[in-house]
């Protein structure tokens, strides 16, 4: 029994089909065994000395994973897409041509399995497979960022996707579809393949002596051979299909890349929904150092389409932060930026209502679609999902940094005083003590830092934008600082304190 697992670290899968072109928008899901194949070998000559790890164990192990098709099993994913103009020159002026950039999304956590029940690899066939796995950066496009390694047990049972022509899954009942892969021919039969074809294409046809040899050249006496080949040698060639390769029809669940989105929950049916999670798309993303001006921006985009759905007088309170009970001064809205992917850009926008949000404001958040800012910057935004405390919590497929259960929480976003301090007043630590108690948490022991790594970046609280854009709003500190915070027993977040809490100021996440 063999088997992989591969977590796609960034979130995202890019991987065109054979045959099909990029605007088509597709995705190649799961990654067919031809290309896994060929990552495989790309990496050992990559990545590996020949001399440690030969050749001749690299084909023995090409062959052993070729005699089979594998079996798959498939996290849940989303097929996604952006679009974007590019120039092309024509003559002497750039043409604005409309690309696709197709991907899936999927949760960074929850590894794809693809397993070979019948094969047992020898010793050395297995330390060849272990250390290119370890070295494997990425599969499919660049973007697509992985981290493998061989599992040392696996039930097959679990397998979703198989090549087979049923039309349930026999373990869950669940509808399958057809997808098409490529997979190479087993190593045992390539020379029968090679020589068929060889009979079928008859090269004496070809008048032109380079043809010949461009097509000779691409069919190799061994399967390695062939999977070593360019796309662009294929392609010169005049092949409609790589050569030593077959399309394997494969089933895997039915609607396997369909978006699904979370439904409202209607009144009375007992659930309670507390948090909309937002995405973000544009380029260039806002930096995370900007923060506090996406959280306004987000709100005041929201307070525009309540104003139209229901009027300027009837906007509900735990979206405006208006008209609520004195002693209420946290269970509105938090409209809470967020890096999901780590990589200094803010890809999503958490609105977290702890008073819980009703009928009126999820209509308010089905409307939200577009963002802009007085510079001109325009983002789209899809809403993403609706659900309650722990709807976005690690291990879902819309993870979020900032919902986590944790003893530990670490700043995100400069924390700021409230309250203006007096001479013989709390500082930094008994401000961020006081409020963890007003807000009904376990007072924590306070760490405060000089400054947070953003993308291999030290910054400190000067770099982000501090300031609220409200006419008239007197700010008590226009320093502030960051905090790691050690809680007696985990807290849930959001964990969100100080002035401007509620737009992205004072962000704290699990660690």
């Amino acid at each position: 029994m063999l088997a992989i697992a591969i977590r796609f670290l960034a979130g995202r899968y890019h991987a065109t089909p054979w045959g099909r072109h990029v605007n088509e928008a597709d995705v190649e899901w799961p990654p067919s065994p031809w290309r896994l194949l060929r990552a495989l070998i790309a990496t050992w000559h990559r990545k590996l000395d020949p001399e440690s790890y030969p050749e001749a164990v690299l084909e023995r192990l090409v062959n052993a994973l070729s005699r089979v098709l594998p079996v798959y099993r498939l996290p849940e994913a989303v097929h996604a897409h952006t679009r974007h103009y590019m120039p092309v020159r024509e003559g002497r002026a750039d043409k604005p041509v409309l690309v696709f950039d197709a991907f899936l999304r999927l949760n960074p956590d929850e590894p794809l399995i693809i397993a070979w029940p019948e094969i047992e690899l020898s010793a050395d066939e297995t330390a060849l497979l272990d250390r290119l796995l370890a070295d494997i950066g990425f599969l499919g496009r660049a973007e697509s960022w992985v981290e493998c390694r061989r599992l040392d047990d696996w039930d097959a049972q679990e397998a979703n996707c198989r090549a087979d022509d049923l039309a349930t899954d026999p373990a869950t009942g669940e509808s399958l579809e057809p997808v098409r892969l490529l997979a190479p021919v087993a190593a045992s039969e390539y020379d029968a393949w090679r020589s068929d074809t060889l009979a079928r294409i008859d090269l004496k046809s070809f008048p032109k002596k380079k043809k010949r040899e461009m097509i000779e050249s691409t069919l190799s006496g061994r399967l390695i051979d062939a999977l070593r080949l360019d796309t662009a040698e294929v392609q010169a060639a005049g092949w409609s299909r790589v050569p030593g390769a077959q399309e394997v029809l494969f089933h895997r669940p039915d609607g396997a890349l369909a978006v699904r989105r979370r439904q409202a929950v209607k009144r009375g049916d007992g659930a309670r929904i507390t948090t909309a999670r937002f995405a973000l798309a544009g380029r260039p993303l806002p930096c995370l150092e900007n923060a506090v001006r996406i959280g306004e921006l987000i709100r005041s985009a929201l307070m525009h389409h309540a104003k139209w759905l229901f009027g300027e007088g009837h906007i509900p309170p735990v979206l405006s932060g208006h008209g609520l009970p004195e002693h209420n001064r946290h269970g509105h809205a938090f409209f809470l930026p967020e890096d999901a992917d780590m990589d200094g850009r803010i890809d999503h926008v958490t609105v977290h209502v702890p008073d819980g949000c009703s009928v009126e404001v999820l209509r308010i958040f089905d409307r939200l679609n577009r963002l802009y800012e007085r510079e001109g910057h325009e983002w789209s935004v899809v809403l993403e999902g609706i659900g309650g405390d722990d709807a976005f919590a690690v291990g879902t497929l819309d993870t979020s940094r900032i919902l986590g259960i944790a003893a530990h929480w670490e700043s995100v976003t400069p924390y700021l005083h409230p309250w203006h301090r007096k001479k013989q007043g709390f500082g930094h630590v008994e401000q961020l003590r006081r409020e963890c108690r007003e807000r009904g948490l376990p007072e924590p022991d306070v760490e405060l830092v000089d400054s947070i790594t953003i993308k291999g970046r030290k910054r400190r609280p000067v770099h982000f934008h501090r300031f609220r854009d409200k006419r008239g709003l007197i700010q008590p500190d226009t320093h502030g600082c960051f905090a790691r915070l050690t809680f007696a027993e985990p807290v849930r977040g959001p964990v969100a304190l100080g002035f401007g809490c509620h737009f992205g100021l004072g962000m704290f996440r699990p660690v």
